[in-house]
Order: C-alpha cells, then sequence, then structure tokens
C-alpha cells in the first residue's frame, strides 16, 4: 500500500475575512496549537485526510498586506514565501471585495499557486451585491470558489479545488499582474535585468514581485535582498535609490504611495467587471446594530450589561453540572476513605491529591462557561465593539481603545492578553498595556471568587464578582494614569479600528475556542495544581510527630465513658438524642485537635509568621498562607484550602463553607481577600511572560511590587473602612 501524498495548504487573508472559522471548519479537532519559531505568535496547524491526500492545513496569522508591519504580518509573509506551500488560500471578504483584493493582487505577483476563496457570501448577497466568480478567475487567472464560513457551506469544494491546483502543472509567470504607469513598470523592469544578471541563481523570489517590493522600500527584503546578494546586493540597492529618487521627482510622491494608488486602481476596475449592485439594497444590518450598540448614550451601559450578564451566567448556570461534579468528587474521597487501610499514602491521596485538586476541578463548568461567552465576543464582531466604545476612557490613561482587547482578553488568561499586547506600534503603549492588564481578573482567579462569594453573599454572590471585575478595570484604569504622567510619558495614540460586520456565531467554532482555552486549565490540573496540593499537603502534615496542648485521648475516652452509661439506661428515643450529642462532642474535640495539629505543621509555622502582614487585612494564618500558594496558580489558592479543611469536609457539598464559616471569616474578611487576591502579584505564567514581552528585569519586578502594593492597601481600606462602617 502507497503512503498518501501530503499537500501543504496555507490559509491567508485579512483579519475578520473568516479565516479561522474556515479553518476551524476544515480540521475541527485535529488541530495542533503552538507558537511560530522564535516569535510568540501562536501558529495553529491540522493534518486531515480528504479525498485520498493527507492535508496539511496552515492558518497563517490575519494580514492586509505583504508589505509587513507588525509581527504576526511578517510571520505570514516569510511562511508564504520561504516555506512554499503548495497551495495558498487567500480567504476573501465578499461583503467588504476592495479591501480584501489588495492582498490578494499581491498574492497574485508572487507566481505561486494561489486559490480565491469568496466567503461570507451570504453577507454579500444580503447587500445586494452579485460577484462573478467566473469572471474574476478569468481576470486574475486562478481558481474560485464560494464559501459561507459560519454555515460550513462549501468547504468539500474548496478542499477539491486546492488539491486540483496543488497536482496541476507550474503557474504561468507574470501572467495577469498589476500593471502600473509606465515610469513605474520601466523602473520595474531595470530592477529585474539587474537582478537577472547578478543574482538570479542567489535568490529565489520572483523576481518581479522582488523588483517592486524594492522599489517600494521594503526594509525587510532590502536586508535579505543585501545578505544573499552579498557582493552586487549593494549595487542594485543603490540602482533602486537612484529610481526611487527620479520617481519621487516625478510624482512629489514616494513610489509605494503612487503604487499603492494604482493598484487600487487596478482593483477597482476590476470591481467594476465583476461585481454589480441591486438598485434596492438591503438595509445594513451590522450599521443599524451598531447604532444602538455603539451609541455615546447608551452604548457604553449596554456593554456593562452584557459583562454583568456574562458573570451572572457563568455563576448560576454553572452552579448545575459543579454540584454535579463536586458530589462526584465527594463520592470518590468517600470511596478510597472507606477502602483504604490508614497509612500515609491514604491521607495523601484522600486529603491531600482529591481533597486539592478535586477542589479545583469542580469549577471547570465556571471555566468553560467563561470562556464560551469570551469567545461568542469575538466570534460575533462585538469584542472591537467593545474596543471602541471603552475609546474615551482609555485616552484618559493615554491609549487607545485597541489596548482595551488584550484587557477584555485578560478575563480569560493574562498570559496570551500581554502577549496579544504586541501588536501596539509604540513600544510605551505597549509596556503600559502589559503592566495593567494583570488587574484583569484571570479564570483562575474565578474559584477562589465562587468559594468565598457563594459561601458569604449567597444570591448576591453574582453581583459581588461582577464588581471584583469592574474594580479591576477601574484600578487599571487610575494605575495607568499614573503612569503615564510619571514613568511612561507620551502623547495619546490615534486610534483607527475597523469594526468587522456581525456575524452569527457557529457552534461548532464557539466551542473549538472555548475547549483550545479551557485545556489550559485541565493542564494545570496535571501539573501545577496536582504538584502544588501534595506540596501543601505535606507541609500541612508534617511533622507528624507533635506534642498538644491537651490531652485529647483522655478528653475523647471521657466522652464515650460518660456518655456510655446514660445511652445504657434511656429508653430508645433518648437514646437516639444522646448518640447524636455523643458524636458532636466527639466530632468538636477532633476538629481542635486537627486544628492544633495544623497550626504546629510546617504549613502552620509558615502561616503564623506571614500572620503579622495579613492581621490588617482580616486574613488569618490560612488565608495567608493560601494566598502565598497563590503566587504558583491562583487556582491553587482554593486547593490550598481545601487541603487545609480537608478534616471537615464530608460527602456534603456545603462542608468547605461550613468550614470557612466556622474558623471565624466573615463575609467583610472574605471580601477583603477575593480583592487582594484580584489585585496582588501574577502567577509565574504571567511573571515569566511579562519579562518576555517588556524583556526588562526592570518593568517586571516594577509589576510585581506595585501590584501587591495595590492589592494590601485595597484589602486594607476594604476591612478597616467596613468595620468602620459597622459591616
Amino acid at each position: 500500500m502507497t503512503d498518501k501524498k501530503t499537500i501543504t495548504i496555507a490559509l491567508a487573508g485579512n483579519p475578520n475575512s473568516g479565516k479561522t472559522t474556515i479553518f476551524n471548519n476544515i480540521t475541527g479537532s485535529r488541530q495542533k496549537i503552538g507558537n511560530w519559531p522564535g516569535v510568540t505568535v501562536e501558529k495553529k496547524e491540522g493534518l486531515i485526510t480528504r479525498f485520498g491526500y493527507d492535508l496539511k492545513i496552515v492558518d497563517l496569522p490575519g494580514t492586509y498586506s505583504l508589505t509587513p508591519f507588525s509581527i504576526e504580518e511578517i510571520v505570514a509573509r516569510n511562511f508564504v514565501l520561504e516555506e512554499s506551500p503548495d497551495v495558498v488560500i487567500d480567504i476573501i471578504d465578499s461583503s467588504n471585495l476592495e479591501r480584501s483584493l489588495y492582498l490578494a493582487t499581491q498574492l497574485r505577483e508572487i507566481d505561486g499557486k494561489v486559490l480565491f476563496v469568496l466567503n461570507m457570501a451570504d453577507v454579500a448577497r444580503s447587500h445586494g451585491t452579485k460577484i462573478d466568480a467566473e469572471k474574476l478567475s478569468s481576470l486574475l487567472d486562478v481558481p474560485v470558489v464560494f464559501t459561507v464560513g459560519n454555515k460550513n457551506e462549501g468547504m468539500d469544494d474548496l478542499l477539491k479545488e486546492a488539491i486540483k491546483l496543488a497536482e496541476s502543472g507550474p503557474v504561468k509567470k507574470e501572467k495577469r499582474n498589476v500593471k502600473y504607469s509606465k515610469d513605474i513598470e520601466n523602473a520595474i523592469v531595470r530592477i529585474e535585468k539587474l537582478i537577472a544578471e547578478k543574482v538570479k541563481d542567489k535568490i529565489k523570489y520572483n523576481p518581479r514581485w522582488t523588483a517592486i517590493k524594492l522599489l517600494e522600500d521594503d526594509k525587510i527584503l532590502k536586508e535579505r535582498f543585501a545578505l544573499i546578494a552579498k557582493n552586487v546586493g549593494p549595487d542594485i540597492i543603490d540602482e533602486v535609490q537612484l529610481l526611487r529618487k527620479n520617481l519621487l521627482n516625478l510624482y512629489d510622491e514616494d513610489p509605494e504611495i503612487v503604487m499603492t494608488d494604482e493598484r487600487y486602481g487596478f482593483i477597482t476596475g476590476i470591481i467594476k467587471e465583476i461585481q454589480t449592485t441591486s438598485p434596492k439594497l438591503r438595509v445594513d444590518i451590522s450599521r443599524n446594530i451598531d447604532l444602538v450598540l455603539t451609541n455615546r448614550f447608551i452604548g457604553f451601559p449596554i456593554f456593562i450589561f452584557f459583562i454583568w450578564a456574562m458573570f451572572q451566567l457563568t455563576f448560576t448556570v454553572g452552579a448545575y453540572p459543579m454540584d454535579l461534579i463536586d458530589k462526584g468528587v465527594s463520592l470518590l474521597s468517600l470511596g478510597f476513605e472507606r477502602l483504604l487501610p490508614e497509612s500515609i499514602f491514604k491521607d495523601l491521596l484522600v486529603n491531600g491529591i482529591i481533597a486539592g485538586v478535586g477542589s479545583v476541578i469542580v469549577f471547570l463548568p465556571n471555566i468553560l462557561i467563561l470562556f464560551f461567552c469570551i469567545a461568542l465576543f469575538e466570534d460575533t464582531g462585538y469584542m472591537a465593539r467593545a474596543a471602541f466604545l471603552m475609546d474615551k476612557i482609555m485616552h484618559l490613561i493615554g491609549l487607545h481603545g485597541k489596548s482595551f482587547i488584550p484587557m477584555l482578553m485578560g478575563f480569560g488568561c493574562n498570559v496570551p492578553a500581554i502577549m496579544a499586547a504586541r501588536t501596539l506600534e509604540s513600544e510605551k503603549d505597549r509596556i503600559l498595556t502589559i503592566l495593567i492588564t494583570p488587574f484583569m481578573s484571570c479564570s483562575a482567579k474565578l474559584p477562589v471568587y465562587i468559594v468565598l462569594a457563594g459561601t458569604f453573599f449567597a444570591a448576591k454572590a453574582g453581583n459581588v464578582i461582577f464588581s471584583l471585575y469592574l474594580l479591576g478595570i477601574i484600578l487599571s484604569i487610575i494605575s495607568g494614569r499614573l503612569f503615564r504622567l510619571t514613568l511612561l510619558k507620551g502623547a495619546d495614540a490615534p486610534f483607527v479600528m475597523e469594526l468587522p460586520p456581525y456575524r452569527m456565531p457557529m457552534l461548532k467554532s464557539l466551542t473549538i475556542h472555548m475547549w483550545d482555552r479551557s485545556k489550559m486549565f485541565l493542564k494545570k490540573m496535571g501539573k501545577v495544581i496536582l504538584i502544588g496540593s501534595i506540596v501543601v499537603w505535606f507541609l500541612s502534615s508534617f511533622p507528624r510527630n507533635i506534642t498538644y496542648s491537651k490531652d485529647y485521648t483522655l478528653m475523647l475516652n471521657n466522652i464515650n465513658e460518660s456518655f456510655k452509661e446514660k445511652i445504657v439506661s434511656a429508653d430508645e428515643n433518648d437514646k437516639y438524642l444522646l448518640n447524636e450529642q455523643k458524636l458532636a462532642a466527639i466530632a468538636d474535640i477532633e476538629k481542635k485537635m486537627s486544628l492544633e495539629k495544623t497550626e504546629q505543621s510546617f504549613m502552620g509555622i509558615i502561616g503564623k509568621g506571614l500572620s503579622p502582614a495579613f492581621k490588617p487585612l482580616g486574613i488569618d494564618w490560612r488565608g495567608s498562607v493560601s494566598l502565598l500558594t497563590g503566587v504558583f496558580a491562583k487556582e491553587i489558592v482554593v486547593s490550598t484550602l481545601g487541603v487545609l479543611y480537608s478534616t471537615e469536609i464530608s460527602d456534603d457539598k456545603t462542608a468547605l463553607a461550613n468550614a470557612l464559616r466556622s474558623s471565624g471569616m466573615t463575609p467583610l474578611s472574605a471580601l477583603s481577600m477575593m480583592v487582594f487576591v484580584l489585585l496582588y502579584l501574577p502567577c509565574l505564567a504571567t511573571i515569566t511572560t511579562i519579562k518576555k514581552e517588556t524583556a526588562s528585569f526592570k518593568w517586571t519586578f516594577f509589576s510585581i511590587t506595585y501590584s501587591t502594593v495595590v492589592a494590601w492597601m485595597m484589602s486594607f481600606i476594604v476591612y478597616q473602612g467596613g468595620k468602620l462602617l459597622g459591616f
């Protein structure tokens, strides 16, 4: 049996063209996500078998042009040029043809095998627009396919056409390219001849495309060209500069501006040939929706409502599956409790691993709902509107609305949120955004809020959690303003953000986005939280031999003896009541014994040492230890509480809540602890990302110090202020 042939297909296209939706449709769950070599930009690949071929699908970062500015655009161009995929599929937004064809014409100039996909054809039709795909194919000499990505239409046709193109003969050189004005064409031909004469065998790029990019003063290509051409390269570069100077004198504009205008002129001509618009256009639904959602008066309250609804949904709907998982964890713990003989291993398994990991895994439904809502914002196009609405507020701190997108992503996880800040052009903007993003409450903190808010605020828990997220946003804005006036002075950056059309989200795409992010949570279960739970159990269980302040064994024997005589002489009804009293008295003694044992453990010693710093915040030694372990991952705060209160946990799902109440924690001290968790130094993974993205120990250390100081001060104000007000 012969091996199937592997075909590499690259998906290119503008941001918001539906490229990722098509990638998800084609690959489904068969995706591999990592980073591109040398840069922290997400790389998505999928390997599928269709129509007798192994197809390697590569989702390139969104780009508007092959003249790159951002890291994402550089990555996309490098892959097309350097890796030479068998086919490049350009996803074109049918409802915004002019903008999309700019990249399409540039891809065509490379003379690789390019397939055009007219996506969102239904949106174009709803606008009264018809596109003649056959004519477009004829004009540019490329195959064209219609798709509707969010309805999974046209995927098989797309793959069949891509395979057919990959198996076809070599591309005819320089056919149907953009034709520039006479002076520019003469300059292109002149550079082409120099390349053919001096470096033809040393450069693999298409000569015409290379000449165009050199004439456009593409700095990246100039550097590479100089390295490849070595001795003769500088001569060609000098000639290019002379030609650029001549064109500048002729047009009184830089050649790249003139060429861009002429390229758009070429595109306009194509559109006139292939696109017809009905005189009775349907109402633009997106624009009408924007009249409400981006309205200067009601847009922001609607945005606040959506965020509030997201957390209400997370807390209320998530409570039902959370309850089922909690019962499963309790049954598992009870099963091992009864099956295994008393030993250190049993103690580790039941009171360490199951109590620690189990206390966190119950929050998986809440995490899934939160990520589903964030994916919904992104896939519908509302995320861009949120950034637009926040623009004026962000200008208060010298940033623009685009910086709010990384901050909003921080509700899911601060690591990709901080990485997303690299799309900002200004270094000061990037650093400022990175410094304030950790105040966005990530999903890892959600379990802490659910435990404490659910225990002490019951029906108002959703509102309390929403208030915490709002506090994080407010403090990030205040901190940003402070930094802009002191450490990172600079002028406000201009804000131009494209508002993509609203789209009906596809359940499959939402599920993939939700699951991709939730996998990080599950991976933590098997690594950081598991190890953290074992470490916490060890510190709270050793040393084993301790000296108690009281003879608890004698006290237990006295209780047994005192109730023994009463139970024997009592009637049947009184026997039941006396037995219940006996068990309650024994449980009280065992609780005191367990508490003293924990206080004398290594964990207790650490907690007592930290206690003076946290006492003004209303946080006891167990809470302070939990906050310390939360440095590794915020979920470990809950698992630490689960281990420290493991002796209280039974098959009753409210046992941890009861243990927290009986520990002396009050609603005010619980709120203080939640505020501290919201604001104090980020987890280890986020700290590492801050160091990587800022390339500075100074900014990393500043972020850690500043956030922890702000956390202590705000918790102090909440707790001490609340006491003064009588709460």
